[in-house]
Order: structure tokens, then C-alpha cells, then sequence
């Protein structure tokens, strides 16, 4: 049996490849998928990825495509969420920051450089017309650290998904003064290049059986009060989610890679434009 190792962020949108663990459904194929949750997020999955500690990862679109742009020999395999994901901009519960102008020439939290935070905190300046030259971070890994950066007064704002951080704006850590969800669908598949050129036949058989899933997924049985439950969300706020994400079974489009691209260079964030079938591979 072939031990193929995923990584991605512990939240809900993941929660497919816990079902196909639970039934196990990878075994049927001889593969022992193992499991690995990267609180950090994106940056911390790429370069564990690059490490060779995992062999796929779960990643933001716009940081993969940063990180391969940036020389990571990494390819697309899918497109996994095709919906945006919706980033919550929170400051501390009882900061005097009451909107989005407020926070131009403060500190932003963010996991890691090249992470989402990291990345998204660009485009929201680009947005607000700040200039993005006059940035400053503070990292703090992961959401954790979040948590005690801004009640410190450490950061004064940290961007992360609109629903996992809902319970600590409900708990009044937290304030939510906007939203920003990203223009493009949110999520991607990939891998290092040599590993798939020598398991294709595994990776295949792995993405039939997440996409049988994931096509499926939203009228699994309570599956509102199992993810509620798993992930610690009031079951109205899990039903939302629900109602906004949808899951992919087909690869990323080149227009959408384009799409980042042309972002992340009007940014300087790459300093150039790569062909964007480099991106992805077609398995």
C-alpha cells in the first residue's frame, strides 16, 4: 500500500477528504492517505510542500500561483473550490477602528509572507487606494497567534475566513468591520512536479474519489449539524457557508490563472508573468 501524504488548512471546506478517511475509501485503492492540518495556512503548506513533508496540498489559488511564479516546482492539479472565499477584516473587539479608512497606516496580522493574509491585505489596499508601499505586517503564524497580536495592540487588523473566525466575533475577541471576498474562486489542488510524474495513476484515482464527494457533499445527511459539530459553528452560520460555496471537480481555467496573475504583478508581488498553461498540469 503507497503512503501519499495531503496537507491542508484545518476548516470546514476539507471536510470532504475526512468523509473518504472515515469510510475508507482510499484504502480500496490501495493508498494510505494520510492527513496533515497546516494551521498556517497557505504559506506554511507551500513550503511544506516544497519540503517534501506532503505530497499534495490544499492551497489559496493566489499563493500557489505566487509560489510556483516564484521558481516552486509545484503544478495544479484541480481547481477545488470554484466559489471566492470570503475574508472577514477584524480588529480587536474594543479597538477604536470602527471601519476600513481607519486602519490605512496600521499593522496588519498576517500568518506568514506569501500567505492569504499576507496576500490579501495587498489587494484590499489596492481597493481602498492606500499605498501599498507603506504596508506593514506583523506575523503571527496562524490564527492563534491572531488572537493575542490584537487585543495586545501587536497588529491592529487581521484578514482570515469570514465563518472559522465567527466564533471569536460572537465571543467579542474580535470585531468584524468588513468583508473581502477574493475575485476568483478560492482553492486549489497541487503537487510537486516529480512526484506526480511518477503517481499519476494514484493522484488520479485520489481526485475521483474527493470529486464523487464533493459532488455530493451538501445533501449528505445533517451534514449542516456534522460540520457544526466537527468544526465548533453555530448550525445557522454553517448553513450560510453552505449556501456560498460550491466545490469543483474540473482543473483551474487559464483565464482565471491570468486573472491572478495580472493581479499579483499590478502589485508587485511577481516581478513577472510565467505562460499560464505552466501553472497546471491535466491528469
Amino acid at each position: 500500500m503507497k503512503t501519499i501524504r495531503v496537507g491542508g488548512v484545518p476548516e470546514h471546506f476539507n471536510f470532504p477528504w475526512h468523509i473518504a478517511l472515515n469510510e475508507n475509501l482510499f484504502n480500496k485503492h490501495n493508498i494510505n492517505l494520510v492527513w496533515k492540518d497546516f494551521y498556517g495556512g497557505t504559506g506554511e503548506l507551500s513550503q511544506a510542500l516544497a519540503n517534501k513533508e506532503i505530497d499534495i496540498a490544499l492551497m489559496l489559488t493566489e499563493g500557489c500561483i505566487q509560489q510556483i511564479n516564484q521558481g516552486k516546482d509545484f503544478k495544479i492539479i484541480q481547481q477545488y473550490i470554484a466559489t471566492p472565499l470570503i475574508w472577514g477584516i477584524h480588529v480587536a473587539h474594543h479597538s477604536e477602528y470602527k471601519n476600513l479608512a481607519d486602519l490605512k497606516n496600521t499593522k496588519a496580522a498576517i500568518s506568514r509572507h506569501g500567505s492569504g493574509s499576507h496576500l490579501l491585505t495587498y489587494l484590499l489596499a489596492k481597493q481602498l487606494n492606500w499605498d501599498t508601499e507603506k504596508l506593514q505586517f506583523e506575523l503571527v503564524k496562524n490564527l492563534d497567534g491572531a488572537l493575542q497580536a490584537l487585543p495586545n495592540n501587536n497588529a491592529q487588523y487581521f484578514m482570515w475566513e469570514h465563518f472559522t473566525t465567527k466564533p471569536y466575533v460572537d465571543n467579542n475577541t474580535f470585531r468584524r468591520i468588513g468583508d473581502f471576498p477574493t475575485p476568483w474562486p478560492c482553492f486549489v489542488i497541487a503537487s510537486r512536479t516529480p512526484f506526480l510524474e511518477n503517481n499519476i495513476p494514484d493522484v488520479s484515482n485520489i481526485l475521483e474519489i474527493i470529486n464523487n464527494i464533493t459532488q455530493d457533499f451538501k445533501n449528505r445527511k445533517q451534514i449542516a449539524a456534522v460540520l457544526a459539530e466537527n468544526y465548533q459553528q453555530d448550525i445557522e452560520d454553517i448553513k450560510e457557508w453552505l449556501l456560498k460555496t460550491e466545490w469543483s471537480q474540473e482543473q483551474i481555467t487559464l483565464t482565471n490563472v491570468e486573472k491572478v496573475q495580472e493581479e499579483l504583478f499590478d502589485l508587485g508581488l511577481i516581478n513577472k508573468k510565467l505562460p499560464n498553461q505552466e501553472f497546471i498540469t491535466y491528469l
